[in-house]
């Protein structure tokens, strides 16, 4: 009957959800940056009458309580920034903000929350405890709204006994979820090296102390961390995306800049591992006469989803969706920073079916031609609701 009762109204808001994402979609803003998306997210809000608290500067927290007695508390969280990406679809709600689009589904995952807030606040007299709206600033963007939430109290008065949030994948089909207990999601820390030599002529190599050579021994070089140091069963990558060496055919450049990302699932390891990039790459720069600068950027732990909470997520969701809906998925050495709460709380994060093969919706997450299939709002609002009053334990 509950479920029957949710498909209902998360059927009857739909359109409505759909125009919060188109409007979130039209309007996106940068992390730490969300003033008129937390606006918006205030005054819809206010319009259902679910009272809110501003935290984090640019975030929200709402409460939704039950009218029968019950102590329990959960949490569910939405991030709502965008990214520094250009959009180059052609729809009535592409971003109006040049360079800036919600290319990593948070237009969907705060218009979703917003649809879970309308449906919650009708279902209210059936229900007892509290559920804790989180519309988080600052995934996109280390050290991330999370942490900040978090130190300013978001995970206490009420304090959740359980953290869920979702994020939409497209490439799983519209009308399924993907879930994986235990470690899902990787660390993440950026790396920026500056490789300090002589340049000179480049004719005349024995002159000078060519960084653009160190700097790609050093690149070839840390990768033994990875294949020789690391444990081969613990999920390790190493990337570098930038490099930059302003010389010229005949031109050996004093200095190379590199940037890149460290991942991994372990805390102890990830403290070695940078230990030992940082004494690698420094020392093969001084034996070869140059100077290295290695600054480690730490960012988002590893994202742990507790077993029994998820168990108990996959088994209200296959209720919910349908057995065969429910895919169980591999680790994603992507980052988030949800992270942070699977530290603090039980949680389970799951993904969000929005790709439609029929319909051309296919790119993937960070890229400017990014779409979701928004028949997934309507799954997206219904199941975190049931999700929620089932763990209630209505």
């Amino acid at each position: 009957m509950l479920k029957e009762r949710i498909q209902e109204l998360a059927r009857k808001i739909h359109p409505e959800v759909v125009a919060y994402r188109r409007h979130l979609h039209a309007n996106p803003e940068l992390s730490f940056e969300e003033y008129n998306t937390s606006a918006f997210i205030k005054a819809t809000l206010d319009k259902l009458g679910v009272p809110w608290s501003a935290m984090a500067n640019t975030g929200v927290v709402g409460l939704i309580k039950g009218e029968k007695p019950s102590d329990a508390v959960i949490a569910l969280r939405a991030d709502m920034d965008a990214l520094p990406i250009k959009e180059a679809n052609e729809v009535p709600y592409k971003s109006t903000q040049p360079g800036v689009m919600h290319a990593c589904g948070h237009d969907v995952h705060t218009s979703s929350l917003l649809g879970v807030a309308a449906v919650l606040q009708q279902l209210r007299l059936e229900f007892g405890g509290t559920v804790k709206l989180i519309f988080q600033p600052a995934e996109e963007k280390i050290p991330g709204g999370a942490a900040q939430m978090i130190k300013e109290g978001v995970l206490e008065s009420p304090k959740p006994m359980t953290v869920i949030g979702q994020h939409v994948m497209p490439s799983l089909p519209v009308g399924t979820v993907g879930v994986r207990p235990g470690k899902f999601m990787a660390s993440n820390d950026e790396l920026y090296i500056t490789i300090t030599g002589k340049g000179g002529h480049g004719a005349q190599p024995q002159q000078n102390i060519d960084p653009v050579v160190i700097a790609s021994q050093i690149i070839l070089s840390l990768q033994q961390i990875v294949s020789r140091v690391a444990n081969p069963q613990m999920p390790t990558v190493l990337s570098f995306g930038k490099v930059i060496a302003n010389g010229a055919t005949n031109i050996i450049p004093d200095e190379v800049y590199i940037e890149g990302t460290f991942r991994t699932m372990d805390e102890a390891w990830r403290k070695e591992a940078h230990e030992r990039m940082k004494k690698m790459a420094e020392g093969i720069a001084v034996s070869m006469g140059a100077i290295c600068d290695f600054k480690i950027l730490q960012g988002y732990p590893f994202l742990i989803n507790e077993e029994q909470t998820t168990a108990r997520f996959r088994a209200f969701a296959a209720e919910y969706l349908g057995q065969g809906n429910v895919r169980d998925i591999e680790i994603w050495m992507a980052a988030e920073d949800f992270a942070y709460y699977s530290h603090q709380a039980d949680a389970c994060f799951y993904m969000l079916g929005v790709g439609n093969e029929a319909q051309g919706i296919t790119s993937s997450l960070h890229t400017p031609t990014f779409e979701v299939d928004e028949a997934a709002l309507e799954i997206g609002v219904g199941l975190m609701a049931f999700v929620a009053l089932n763990c209630l334990d209505i």
